[in-house]
């Protein structure tokens, strides 16, 4: 048995790189449908978020090779162009790598907890699929562990961070202030949830919610005091807002630069402040070029400080330690699996 991760993140490409590879749950099915039909893998799971899509696979063969030819074809990627920015990760380090992102050391923003409730959910897709083995159940049950403990017994969560946490604070940033402001969130998934309760917090003039379904716009919208519209009123609306999130997850561009710069030729004194936290990309990257408007990716949300990530830091040593702790137990049951494995064969 061999234990290999394979795998992209903002640690080592570029949102542009990691947009491709990004799979909707459809596609992580098909993925897990296509490793199970290969006789050298005995489990796997496929994690995909707007910052990593990883494979953890606990393979009967040494070629960890077939995980990404695997991941190639469900994504209809070449794998001449992408296979160099992937990385692979067995054994220990691949133990290791897993714990770091359940916990959150491995993410853009140390602390944020949306990624072990994303964990979670590629561990249940796994299962659904037949795809979790008995010492990849293990595991991944110590790694969700390793998370919890982490969120509970240290301050890595202090400020209860997240990539929505980050563009708030990314927005009051930069604009000083968010107080008086008109902000725009389009889409009203989780991420655009957790950005209306923050903007809440910071005396937003008015909030307007937008999303395909307006039903969901009009629920979140009453949630936090906004109000939701549709997207037909998307060019009225950008004219008056002074910050617009993008959240939507739609498979195009919803805001395209000529939509822009029609918008900021009707308000050329006034700036307009974009944040992109969609994958694939929302909002047109041509966007940053056009006059008046200031374009935020992901990847620029790293840059966000204050006072709550000096506090998540000191946490690191703490997490480090837990995860340790947890890598020498798994090792432990793995050898005790071992074991009983060899005394069933006599």
């Amino acid at each position: 048995m061999r234990f290999v991760l394979a795998g992209i993140s903002h640690h080592s490409v570029p949102l542009a790189v990691r947009e491709r590879f990004y799979m909707r749950p459809v596609e992580r099915q098909l993925l897990l449908s296509e490793l199970r039909n290969d006789p050298r893998i005995a489990g796997a799971i496929v994690l995909s978020t707007c910052n990593r899509t990883e494979i953890f696979a606990e393979m009967l063969d040494d070629a960890p090779g077939i995980l990404l030819a695997s991941l190639f074809k469900v994504r209809s990627a070449g794998i001449e162009d992408a296979a160099p920015h992937f990385y692979l990760k067995d054994g220990k380090e691949a133990f290791a790598h897993l714990m770091r992102v359940t916990t959150s050391l491995d993410s853009l923003i140390i602390g944020e907890q949306q990624i072990l409730g994303q964990f979670k959910d590629a561990v249940d897709l796994s299962r659904r699929q037949r795809m979790m083995s008995r010492n990849l159940n293990v595991l991944s049950q110590l790694a969700i562990r390793a998370g919890k403990k982490s969120q509970t017994e240290t301050p890595i969560g202090t400020g209860g961070a997240s990539i929505s946490w980050a563009a708030v604070s990314m927005a009051q940033q930069l604009l000083g202030t968010l107080e008086g402001k008109t902000v725009l969130i389009l889409g009203a998934g989780k991420m655009a949830h957790l950005a209306a309760e923050n903007l809440r917090q910071k005396g937003i003039a008015e909030i307007f919610v937008m999303n395909r379904t307006e039903a969901k716009a009009e629920s979140l919208a009453q949630q936090v005091g906004g109000i939701g519209a549709g997207y037909w009123e998307l060019k009225d609306i950008l004219q008056r807002s002074d910050v617009c999130i993008c959240s939507a997850g739609a498979p195009h561009f919803l805001l395209e630069k000529r939509l822009l710069e029609k918008v900021m030729r009707a308000r050329p004194d006034r700036p307009l402040l974009v944040i992109d936290i969609s994958i694939p990309r929302n909002v047109d990257p041509q966007a940053q070029y056009v006059p008046g408007v200031t374009l935020v990716t992901i990847d620029d949300l790293g840059r966000v400080i204050g006072d709550n990530i000096q506090k998540r830091l000191s946490a690191v040593v703490q997490v480090e330690e837990i995860i340790r702790h947890k890598i020498a137990e798994f090792e432990i049951k793995l050898e005790k699996n071992r074991r009983y494995q060899l005394l069933d064969k006599f």
